[in-house]
């Protein structure tokens, strides 16, 4: 009995192996059926691109590994300068008192000029003849006359001058291209500024100082005054009544002494001391003597001798009242000197205030102080704007005083 269940194991193991080899030689292959869809790979999870890291403007992404070096970026434009200072507007104060400082010239030359305008509606070439006999009248002097009267001219024939008040216009705006080649107060660099005060005898050159000094002190500053007018005892002292005055050193010499060596000793003074500003007093000098006008060379070379660069100013003292001559005085000082500036005094005294537009027309010295009166505050800085408001402005002349 065991031995047939062997022999039927043996005979279903052999038709088993028998079929299992004829399906492997081609049999046919077991096929889904038709409806079953064939089975597809699962889908892999979707991978997102990574968002994009927010930077600040100022922080560049790093470049890729391989990527070209990116072109440089432009260099941001450079800051572009500050625009330069306007011009000085026109202080009602300070034009109310330069108006009254200037009645003279305003009831002068500057209102016969206003009456030629007067009630005209058309202006003809011929009233041009009439302007210049009052301007010359007005020491505004021959120069500057036919430059004004020639621009006047060029405007008339292109029809731009139609009535009395558009020539009035035209009269001040070259009365203030004129002006404004500089002015205003004493340029303050080094330390100590050394002031040279020069001019003709009688224009009020020490009394400048004191008033300068006045200003200055006011302002804070250490001033040192020189007493170089050593041909004068009663210069002398009246600068010493100036200096106890308003709290300055002096410094002097000897009755006729070098006037260098004062100056030489004063500017080392006032460095020694630690002062803001010298001024550098001068005995009056006649513009047409030449040793004496040699004398203010030789005190202007020992100044440089005792500190370099200086001095550092050199103003020319006129007297208005004094008119063409005051510019003739001016053109001999500059060929000698390196004038700086021009302080025009008593210009309250004159109605020929064209003074003022011949010397800055003609010799292009700019007018750092005018002088309206006697008080240390009637020395006022000069600015165009105001000046030309002042003496060509449209206003009531009882205007209250600064």
């Amino acid at each position: 009995m065991t031995t047939v269940i062997i022999v039927i194991v043996l005979v279903v193991v052999a038709v088993g192996a028998f079929l299992a080899l004829s399906r492997g030689k081609g049999g046919a292959q077991l096929q889904a059926p038709p409806s079953a869809k064939p089975l597809q790979p699962a889908p892999r999870a979707r991978e997102e691109a990574p968002k994009p890291v927010a930077r600040p403007d100022h922080v560049k992404a790093p470049p890729r590994p391989g990527a070209p070096a990116p072109p440089p970026s432009p260099a941001p434009p450079a800051a572009a300068p500050p625009p330069p200072p306007s011009a000085r507007a026109p202080s009602a104060k300070d034009v109310a008192g330069l108006r009254k400082g200037l009645a003279a010239a305003r009831g002068g030359f500057v209102a016969k000029l206003s009456a030629l305008f007067q009630g005209r509606k058309e202006i003809e070439p011929a009233i041009l003849e009439q302007m210049e006999e009052v301007m010359l009248a007005g020491d505004v002097g021959p120069k500057t006359t036919q430059a004004i009267l020639s621009r006047l001219r060029e405007s008339l024939g292109r029809n731009e001058l139609r009535d009395g008040d558009a020539v009035w216009a035209e009269l001040r705006a070259e009365a203030t291209r004129i002006l404004s080649i500089g002015g205003g107060a004493i340029r303050m660099g080094s330390r100590p500024t050394v002031v040279l005060v020069v001019g003709v005898n009688g224009v009020g050159k020490t009394t400048t100082i004191g008033k300068l000094a006045t200003r200055y002190k006011a302002a804070g500053k250490k001033v040192v005054l020189a007493a170089g007018d050593t041909f004068r005892a009663a210069a002398v002292q009246q600068l010493e009544v100036w200096g106890k005055r308003v709290g300055a050193d002096v410094v002097r010499g000897k009755e006729g002494a070098d006037p260098g060596a004062v100056a030489f000793d004063a500017t080392n003074s006032a460095r020694t001391a630690g002062a803001d500003l010298l001024l550098v007093d001068t005995a009056g000098r006649l513009h047409t003597k030449v040793p004496l006008m040699d004398e203010i060379k030789k005190v202007r070379k020992t100044i440089a001798k005792a500190m370099e660069g200086a001095p550092h100013e050199t103003l020319l003292v006129l007297d208005a009242t004094t008119g063409q001559n005051a510019l003739q005085q001016a053109t001999q000082f500059k060929e000698a000197l390196e004038l700086t500036g021009i302080v025009l005094t008593k210009l309250d005294g004159t109605a020929k205030g064209g003074i003022v537009l011949g010397i800055c027309d003609e010799l292009r010295l700019p007018v750092r102080y005018v002088g309206l009166g006697e008080r240390a505050e009637d020395l006022r800085e000069f600015h165009s704007e105001e000046f030309v408001e002042a003496l060509f402005g449209k206003g009531d002349e009882d205007v209250a005083a600064a």
